[in-house]
């Protein structure tokens, strides 16, 4: 058996047991790793207000993680309530020794003031936030009253750009304390920036939401996914926490109270709207209906594609590239040749990335990558999001779960999920998804996921079917001379859909590998 991933909280204790190490612990055991509690700080509050403040000596401190380091070292070190400048001190000395062994996440979730309005951050201890923390932070996670104090008003894309200004790889500014209909976190990494966004939670039990994304998001990157990944993990993790009418232990908001189940919780996987304006509604779910079904073949021949149908598959993309020297003129008149050559009625015909052509060419249903959805202007947004509402169908690829989150936004028609296998059609970053992934990606993906990339035989097919895909996409297994017929396919399909589903997983694995830090 496999041992669970390490993760050190280097944080306060509160007496009352809602926010700080309790929260922390919490949130570990609801994520699956081992956390190692270390007392940074010692609080005398309640469920109402913090009443004293005793930070643990530098020498304590420095003893607890001594005694860790090498029979527990960690994946991930967290920090929350710090208690003074040379407390910070100590964990920064410990996280460039641990770095100088091997690589380590740090995520500083700066707690400079209590939820019931104390201060708890001198000058002193912001400017050595600054100046010698978060240079060394993998991820930072404030509120907006705390990003704040750190670099000054602003909006949250502004103090994000401020944060990372100083060093820090990712930040993630949430907004859980806000009002409006969306809970809306400010998400700025490497991979993915936008707004992640769930339905705001009418919760009497809040008290700890912040200690427990940070704890949330650091758990994550201890199992393997990179920040933008973790982000999302941590917003399901510390929504599904949050009910009304939970009694409280006390007087004030009881603590939040994740669950162990929320990473296979459907409606807790959030959006995320790239755009810098914060996003007003909830997207409206999808048709309902499947739109592709069974063998999904894909080619750049018209031609190729009538042939295609004619042989019984019910669903073909088109995926013609422009040439480099190609003319606008000849450009589109090979692709409106390559369009009408694929036509067939009763059938599905998808056209891959050029959507504004397919429009207007008449095609009902195109298929974009996430790529693309990036490099789409404000304007061809706002076409696309009126051509959706006039009936043009959308596919979209994923390959993480950010991709994932930034897929439900749009309310596709269907999800590719992919590589399933690796695949040589096209360059990619990612690890291959694996049957595991997929089966992952049918049972929490918003819209009907087809699995993609690297199915050279039937049987594998046949996997993907089984795994709950609604269809499986076939490229060079589709080709022309190929050994098997489409007739071999869709018998394959047939099979798997017969055959016993394969259980979904309780957790996905990571798509891509990490980049984590290495020395100070």
């Amino acid at each position: 058996m496999s041992k669970p991933p390490i993760l050190w909280s280097i944080a306060g204790l509160d007496s009352g047991g809602g926010a700080g190490l309790s929260a922390d612990q919490r949130a570990a055991d609801a994520a699956g790793v081992h956390l190692c509690p270390v007392a940074a700080a010692l609080t005398a509050q309640n469920s109402i207000a913090v009443e004293a403040l005793f930070p643990v000596s530098a020498e304590r401190l420095d003893a607890q993680l001594a005694a860790l380091a090498n029979d527990l070292p960690p994946a991930a070190i967290k920090t929350g309530l710090l208690g003074g400048v040379e407390q910070l001190r100590v964990v920064v000395c410990w996280v460039d020794h641990l770095r100088e062994r091997a690589p380590v996440a740090l995520v500083v979730d700066p707690v400079l003031r209590a939820s019931t309005g104390a201060n708890l951050a001198n000058e002193a201890l912001l400017r050595a936030y600054r100046e010698e923390l978060l240079p060394r932070a993998s991820v930072v996670t404030p509120n907006q009253r705390e990003a704040t104090r750190l670099v000054g008003e602003g909006s949250a894309p502004a103090q994000a750009r401020a944060l990372q200004a100083l060093g820090v790889d990712a930040v993630c500014i949430t907004g859980g304390d806000g009002d409006g209909p969306l809970a809306l976190d400010w998400l700025a990494a490497e991979h993915a920036s936008g707004w992640l966004a769930l339905p705001r939670r009418a919760a009497s039990n809040n008290h700890g939401t912040g200690c427990t994304f940070a704890t949330a998001l650091a758990a994550a990157l201890a199992r393997g996914f990179v920040a933008a990944d973790a982000a999302v993990i941590a917003k399901m993790l510390t929504t599904s926490g949050l009910r009304d009418a939970v009694a409280a232990p006390g007087a004030g908001p009881g603590p939040v109270r994740p669950d162990a189940g929320f990473i296979r919780d459907t409606g807790l996987l959030p959006a995320l709207f790239d755009d810098e304006a914060p996003p007003t509604c909830w997207p409206v779910p999808g048709r309902g209906s499947p739109a592709v079904e069974g063998v999904y073949g894909i080619t750049d021949s018209g031609a190729h594609a009538a042939r295609l149908f004619q042989a019984g598959l019910q669903t073909v993309q088109l995926r013609v590239k422009r040439g480099t020297d190609e003319s606008e003129s000849a450009w589109q008149a090979r692709l409106r040749a390559e369009i009408e050559a694929a036509r067939r009625s009763g059938a599905t015909l998808v056209v891959n990335d050029h959507w504004r052509e397919a429009l207007a060419m008449g095609v009902d249903f195109i298929h974009l990558g996430q790529e693309d959805l990036l490099a789409l202007s404000a304007k061809d947004r706002r076409d696309l999001a009126d051509a959706r509402a006039s009936g043009l169908r959308l596919g979209l690829s994923s390959h993480s779960l950010w991709e994932l989150a930034r897929a439900r936004a749009w309310s596709p028609d269907y999800i590719a999920c992919g590589p399933v296998w690796p695949t040589l059609t096209k360059a990619m970053p990612w690890r291959p998804q694996g049957l595991h992934n997929l089966a992952w990606w049918a049972a929490m993906a918003p819209a009907p996921v087809v699995g993609i990339g690297g199915v050279l035989e039937p049987h594998q097919l046949r996997e993907i079917a089984t795994g709950g895909a609604r269809a499986g996409c076939v490229v060079r297994g589709l080709a022309p001379g190929g050994t098997h017929s489409p007739r071999d396919w869709q018998q394959a399909w047939h099979q798997g859909c017969d055959a016993q589903p394969t259980k979904a997983p309780a957790w996905p694995l990571p798509s891509l590998p990490v980049k984590t830090r290495l020395g100070g």
